[in-house]
């Protein structure tokens, strides 16, 4: 059985909480990291009657998506909504996990989720997320020291390229140099030319590791004056994160790719909004889970055919629509954002086997009950 700390920190490698947004309250809200998890559910909100869901199948994680405490508070008692959710919680001793918008850029996150619910294939963030800066550091060394000097290099942080570690790339050369007075050379003599055969060790590094690096480096270094160089690696533009997603489906109009969204969400009270006409072709899709009009004119320049997200208001939609560039699908926000829980629940059951149950929660959350 995995301890509640392994659990979360899956998630957490899934979904970095440090790539939510700063307004975004996300992680560990309740519960002790060392308690054993037998059973995890899932759902968009944490509401008092998925915390009682939670609660009546044993639950001992309930994973969301919205956070319950958004806002800073002083106190959550009881006698308040959202103290009443986290009481109930409490009282099965049921630890919450909050992946907000870290879940939304993510692979297998949010709007990847959506667009493969769609059918949407050949995918790519609308906008990527930006590469970790990486820098590429090359040292040349007395070939008699370079392997040391690769081994500290590593322990300081370089050479880490996805899931491997220690990388270098290494080349053999002749180095040449001349002692001055003042000097203390490590070898050769003062005032006489010195050919050593070296090599040259090139690896990569976080930028955010370049002075740790450096110094470690340095300090091993049996050279007084290293030659070395740092070079700034362009990002290379291939994340696979980001924000929205954009892809391809088979040609089709817009009233049945309409139709065949509003078939693969779970049904709500007030179903799919659609802006333009029924009849234009639609291969390109771009989507986004949740509220997605902040990114109407990153849209707008894209080659999508139609774009699907949530909570699009009027002056947006409508100045959007006299663009007469990609027409509109407005789904609800809840039904949305749900298409990522079946595909969460998966890859938790794949990471753990059968060492717990999973279950996503059979409520509908969306706050609007009947349409008039």
């Amino acid at each position: 059985m995995p301890s509640l700390k392994d659990v979360v920190g899956l998630l957490h490698a899934w979904y970095p909480p440090e790539t939510a947004d700063s307004w975004d309250a996300v992680g560990l809200v309740y519960g002790h990291p060392g308690v054993g998890v037998r059973k995890v559910m899932f759902a968009v909100d944490p509401t008092l009657e998925v915390a009682r869901e939670a609660a009546d199948w044993g639950a001992d994680l309930l994973v969301v998506h919205h956070p319950l405490f958004l806002k800073p508070v002083h106190g959550f008692p009881a006698t308040t909504p959202k103290g009443r959710t986290l009481a109930t919680l409490a009282g099965v001793d049921c630890a919450l996990l909050t992946a907000h918008t870290n879940a939304d850029q993510a692979v297998t996150g949010v709007s990847e989720s959506l667009a493969l619910a769609l059918g949407l294939t050949d995918l790519a963030p609308i906008v990527p997320a930006p590469a970790t800066p990486i820098d590429k550091l090359v040292v040349f060394a007395p070939r008699d020291d370079a392997e040391r000097l690769r081994a500290v290099l590593a322990q300081a942080g370089a050479g880490e390229i996805g899931a491997y570690d220690h990388a270098s790339f290494s080349t053999p050369g002749v180095g040449r140099f001349r002692p001055l007075d003042g000097a203390s050379p490590a070898i050769g003599a003062v005032g006489r030319v010195e050919i050593v055969d070296e090599e040259r060790v090139e690896v990569v590094l976080p930028r955010s590791r370049r002075a740790a690096v450096l110094a470690a480096m340095l300090a091993a270094h049996p050279y007084e004056e290293p030659a070395y160089d740092v070079v700034e690696l362009a990002d290379p533009g291939l994340t696979a994160t980001g924000t929205g997603r954009i892809g391809t489906v088979p040609e089709t109009t817009l009233g049945k790719f309409a139709a065949a969204v509003s078939a693969a969400l779970p049904a709500t009270a007030v179903g799919a909004r659609v802006a333009g006409d029924p009849d234009r072709v639609v291969r390109r899709v771009a989507v986004c889970g949740g509220a997605g009009d902040f990114l109407l004119d990153t849209v707008a320049g894209t080659d999508a055919d139609v774009y699907v997200t949530s909570d699009l208001r009027h002056h947006p939609a409508s100045e959007f629509a006299e663009r007469q560039g990609p027409a509109l699908v407005d789904v609800p926000h809840w039904a949305a954002e749900w298409t990522w829980l079946p595909r969460v629940e998966a890859r938790l059951r794949e990471a753990v086997g059968d060492t717990l149950e999973t279950r996503v929660s059979t409520i509908r959350t969306d706050p609007w009950q009947f349409r008039v």
